[in-house]
């Protein structure tokens, strides 16, 4: 297995992840005549031929058995988890000699989401990994390099907990800053408050770039936009980031607690937010539920949905909470992957995708969205910056702050 090591990138938590993996090979006890030995050894001489140019060109009819590995919640938390799971299921669609299994860790500890990836190694073609806390499988893609893994939202890292690149792993990471930008515009061009707010699971690097996308956005709106709204931070719920650094915010500290997410919720409508974007896994469930107590008629509040088109899970009697919804385009992104697996392209890669990719990006249909004409022109506007470069939301290691980020001025 060839692997290049890129740089450092570690914590305590994913050097106690990384366990050693193991293969083993099958033996044969077939008794045979010479020549009937012979023989055999052509025949598996010649087959072995016919199946390395068959890999070599890719078969197209082959079945993947594919397995999906989440942690804490599962791929019915109706965002991240979920779509990375509707990628599989549009694959198999189009396949449908393929499976896929899905496979929820509890805890979210990474030893634990290291060792449930190994023990299931040696039984799928393909194991998508959705979750930072799934990098340190590094060793167990160089022990079993006839598994191919698909790593969302993390670079793979090897025994030593350096960020590593590695022949079969394809990871994917985003720029949920870009998106969590648009989110913040269309947050402060949609508040009557004048008070916003960004609800988070656990300050893993793609959540702190939703944050820091998301005020860089209030802060771009409330300059260029004539806004005037305020993004509000619940000390009690700041977060720590990978590095220990405080990330202010608000986070539930899990992305499995509905409860923590609805009190996070109601502290924030309780201090006047009318509009919150969410990006909490199953705990944004919670928050979804304080707003649907709390929004009526004539004082309505919003959510804006995280990673997928939440329009759905918004509806309220007669109305509906979702405002819009904040994109990250992994579906999408997974059956290519499977895709190239299946015919024989897929290659190992660290991958940044954004709206250079059309990989983020938020829901502008009128059907999905409660935003004004004004909003989504405003918000088309600086989203043609983004994908040109001359705007650069900040994000949790880009340099920058949501107060200084490139295009701000």
């Amino acid at each position: 297995m060839k692997k290049k090591v890129i740089s450092m990138v570690c914590s305590m938590a994913m050097a106690a992840a990384l366990l050693a993996g193991c293969s083993g090979t099958p033996v044969s006890d077939t008794e045979a005549t010479t020549a009937d030995t012979e023989a055999a050894a052509a025949d598996t001489e010649a087959s072995t031929e016919s199946t390395t140019e068959a890999e070599a060109a890719g078969d197209e009819s082959a079945a993947l058995n594919i397995a999906i590995v989440s942690s804490p919640s599962g791929v019915d938390d109706g965002s991240f988890n979920q779509n990375n799971y509707e990628g599989i299921q549009a694959f198999i669609a189009e396949n449908p000699d393929s499976k896929v299994t899905p496979i929820k860790e509890e805890t979210g500890d990474t030893t634990a989401c290291y060792q449930t990836v190994e023990g299931i190694v040696a039984d799928y073609d393909v194991i998508v990994c959705c979750g930072f806390q799934f990098a340190g499988i590094g060793p167990i893609a160089e022990e079993n390099p006839d598994v191919d893994f698909i790593l969302v939202d993390t670079n793979p890292t090897d025994a030593d907990g350096n960020e590593a690149e590695y022949d079969n792993v394809y990871s994917m990471t985003f720029k949920e800053q870009e998106s969590g930008f648009l989110a913040g515009i269309a947050a402060a061009m949609t508040t009557q408050n004048g008070k916003v707010a960004v609800v988070n699971g656990i300050a893993y690097p793609s959540n702190v770039n939703y944050e820091y996308g998301f005020m860089s956005g209030v802060n771009y709106a409330n300059k260029h936009y004539d806004t005037n709204a305020e993004y509000v931070e619940e000390s009690a719920y700041a977060g720590t980031d990978v590095t220990g650094a405080n990330v202010g915010g608000n986070y539930v500290g899990s992305f499995a607690d509905e409860a923590t997410g609805k009190i996070v919720g109601e502290a924030l409508i309780g201090d006047g937010c009318d509009v919150i974007f969410v990006a909490a896994g199953a705990s944004g469930n919670g928050v979804f539920t304080a707003v649907k107590e709390a929004s009526t008629a004539d004082k309505p509040v919003y959510v804006i949905g995280c990673d997928t088109d939440q329009y759905n899970d918004g509806v309220n009697g007669d109305s509906n909470i979702i405002l819009t919804s904040a994109l990250k385009i992994m579906d999408k992104n997974v059956e290519k992957q499977l895709n190239n697996v299946k015919d024989g392209t897929f290659k190992g890669e660290n991958a940044l995708l954004g709206a250079d990719t059309d990989s983020t990006g938020y829901v502008s249909d009128p059907a999905h969205c409660q935003l004004s004409d004004d909003a989504i022109e405003k918000i088309n506007e600086a989203y043609a910056g983004v994908k040109d470069g001359s705007i650069v939301p900040a994000s949790n290691f880009g340099g920058t702050t949501p107060d200084d980020f490139a295009g701000l001025n």
